[in-house]
């Protein structure tokens, strides 16, 4: 009796241990085609106020002549000691979108769709305090490639190290309208602002109409934090 006990006390151990959430998460997709098409992409490497978030929505009626998507994304534990000189992050998301759009209503037996293009992206990097958002809607025709990266890096030893990189290369062309913005913030509420966050510095863009756009954006945790590199996995 004690010898089954002691069994299922084991399994139980390890069905626990094998319970951890995914700590690694890629996907890859191509998509053609005509019709309606809805997508949510949601990735979050720490819970709460805490490390990298991606949120992606994509909908939309008409001719989806190119639609290439790569995640990859991975939560390291919050305790690892910072390890910058040796390329090793705490938790980071890479994220490629390729896409070419064109709006046209479609109709079905199981009824009629009708939207005009709504792409939206929001990063946030909780570790230095950035987020991005690019944001088309209303889009008669979009064909954007965009290529962002975010990581944080954690700092409990003594050494000075980079604690965060947001990094994002965007060139788009669009009919329709567009939003573009980042903000970075003190991660550390302050006291003389009454429990606010300190904001350190802010661009937001909003065009209607025809626009061909490029941008670069870099936000980093300091200047220690190496070369600049947002080709890291290009689309093929």
């Amino acid at each position: 009796m004690k010898r089954e006990m002691i069994v299922l006390v084991v399994i139980a151990m390890a069905l626990i241990g094998m319970a951890g959430a995914a700590n690694y998460m890629y996907e890859k997709s191509s998509v053609k085609g005509v019709g309606y098409r809805s997508l949510e992409m949601v990735i979050s490497t720490q819970s709460g106020y805490e490390g990298q978030k991606l949120v992606e929505k994509q909908s939309g009626s008409g001719n989806v002549i190119l639609s290439r998507i790569e995640l990859e994304a991975e939560r390291q534990p919050l305790d690892m000691a910072c390890e910058w000189a040796n390329g090793y992050p705490m938790d980071y998301i890479n994220f490629t979108s390729e896409q070419e759009l064109e709006y046209m209503p479609v109709s079905y037996q199981t009824g009629t769709y009708d939207q005009k293009w709504v792409d939206k992206l929001c990063v946030q990097n909780y570790k230095i305090g950035a987020v991005l958002t690019e944001m088309y809607t209303h889009a008669e025709h979009l064909q954007k490639t965009t290529e962002v990266k975010t990581r944080g890096y954690n700092a409990l030893t003594d050494t000075p190290c980079c604690n965060g990189v947001l990094e994002a290369n965007i060139n788009s062309n669009v009919i329709g309208v567009a939003h573009i913005g980042w903000i970075s913030r003190d991660p550390e509420s302050s006291s003389a602002l009454k429990g606010r966050h300190a904001e350190y510095g802010r661009s937001v863009e909003d065009l209607t109409g025809v626009f061909a756009i490029q941008k670069f954006i870099q936000l980093w945790g300091n200047s220690t934090c190496g070369e600049i590199s947002v080709d890291w996995l290009p689309c093929v």
